[in-house]
């Protein structure tokens, strides 16, 4: 795939190319453009040439919100390419069209764009701590609605028990309360009430908890059921899961473990690594589906596209290096909404192109004197969003970062170096961060709501 950087004044375009074949008669010549994505200040779009004689050259006209036109003559050696057209204003329309530059009367149809609106930083924020004795941590959240929140871990609770305290491995928001929660396993793996260690929810009666035992417990808004069955594959506990439906399901877990429900039953795929894969995330069709992570053992860190039940190599820091920019990573955590990319994070933010999987940017801020890469400042271990203008990105210190299409904000008023947020779930008007409280004793579990 071949790119080619083109300017046009207060845009740029990049031209990512692909080959395609086409049957259609020789003198039915034409342009089309079509929109693939947008964003707060970017447009990917797809022209297709049919039985032009190549290379041509044609003339990508662009109206912008203003009613003034920018012109530029692109060279194209291939019958498809895809603009990346950024330096767009939030919330405007455009419009675009070519034309072929030698043969008159052949134009594409008009293209109308609309930018995404940015959103608000203006976030106020609500922390909590639960456990009172012994070791309490929440790993992952899940946000149903604002009146419906689900957050997992281990919270230990002092009382007159035979042990002297009686473990909890959830806790539920109501939308006035939160009311500690015990989910039972059946033994699964000889504990009763192991910790949780992940969640995903569908729906308010479609909900699942992965246990730090390997057993993995359904909930359909009225009772528990469990499963064990992937005990007997997974040596440990899941720590992410992601899917379109309960089944169609994918795990991740150390030693490189990736596991797929489907049919009502679980295949382990080969990943062909023996990182911790640390997270999972996919696009709402299921059509990417990507998972990252790295060694404590060995620092080798890994980017998986998964692929059915197959894996295919997007970075290797030991066996598939040619994307270098990853080169001293340790990415947690990816995430992404649409076609265009995904965001992966570490103690700095990378684009990884979906379009062109070679490209790959690091995200850069404005300062003063010109622009610099964005410092997260301490390490990120999650990043979630609802959508290109609100995502966020959470980790060491409390630090909690907000895009909102355009800009990014760092909430200092929230930053703790006792606090560590582990997990993250985020929709359009709250988020919630959780995570542990150090601090006197062995810590308390943490839990941070954001609203709007």
């Amino acid at each position: 795939m071949k790119r080619v950087i083109v300017g046009l004044l207060v845009i740029s375009f990049s031209l990512l190319i692909k080959s395609c074949d086409t049957t259609d008669p020789p003198d039915n010549k034409s342009l089309n453009l079509k929109l693939e994505d947008v964003s707060c200040t970017e447009a990917w779009i797809t022209l297709t040439t049919t039985n032009l004689p190549l290379p041509t050259t044609i003339t990508l006209n662009q109206t912008n919100p203003s009613g003034d036109t920018k012109s530029q003559i692109l060279n194209l050696n291939t019958q498809d390419s895809l603009l990346y057209i950024d330096s767009l204003l939030p919330n405007r329309t455009y419009s675009f069209i070519t034309s072929h530059s030698g043969l008159t009367g052949i134009s594409s149809n008009e293209l109308s764009v609309t930018t995404m609106d940015t959103t608000s930083h203006n976030y106020t924020f609500e922390t909590f701590t639960f456990g009172d004795i012994s070791n309490s941590v929440l790993f992952d959240v899940a946000i149903i609605n604002e009146n419906n929140i689900w957050a997992v871990g281990e919270i230990n609770i002092a009382d007159t028990s035979i042990n002297g305290y009686t473990a909890y491995n959830a806790v539920h928001w109501d939308g006035s309360q939160w009311e500690l929660k015990r989910i039972k396993t059946n033994a699964c793996g000889g504990v009763d009430y192991p910790p949780v260690k992940a969640i995903f929810a569908f729906a308010a009666d479609d909900i699942l908890f992965a246990h730090i035992d390997g057993s993995i417990s359904h909930y359909d808004g009225i009772k528990f059921t469990n499963d064990c069955s992937l005990i007997t594959q997974l040596n440990g506990s899941v720590n992410k899961m992601w899917g379109t439906s309960r089944n169609d399901l994918y795990v991740v877990s150390g030693n490189g473990f990736i596991a797929h429900y489907q049919n009502w039953h679980w295949s382990k795929i080969t990943s062909g690594t023996d990182v911790d894969l640390k997270d999972i995330f996919g696009t709402t069709d299921g059509n990417e589906i990507w998972t990252c992570g790295w060694s404590n053992q060995n620092g080798r860190v890994a980017i998986l596209e998964i692929n059915g039940n197959g894996v295919e190599s997007i970075w290797d820091s030991q066996t598939n290096t040619t994307l270098n920019i990853y080169s001293g990573t340790l990415l947690n955590s990816l995430w992404t909404s649409g076609n265009g990319e995904f965001v992966l994070v570490d103690g700095q933010v990378f684009r990884h192109s979906l379009i062109d999987k070679m490209i790959v940017r690091k995200e850069w801020v404005p300062t003063s004197n010109g622009w610099k890469v964005l410092d997260l400042g301490n390490f990120a271990y999650r990043i979630r969003g609802s959508n290109k203008n609100n995502f966020i990105v959470a980790g060491d210190a409390a630090m909690i970062w907000h895009y909102n299409g355009k800009s990014w904000h760092k909430f200092e008023e929230i930053y703790n170096t006792n606090d560590r947020i582990y997990g993250l779930s985020v929709q359009e008007e709250i988020m919630v961060a959780v995570g542990k409280r150090y601090g006197t004793g062995l810590g308390d579990a943490l839990l941070i709501i954001g609203r709007r």
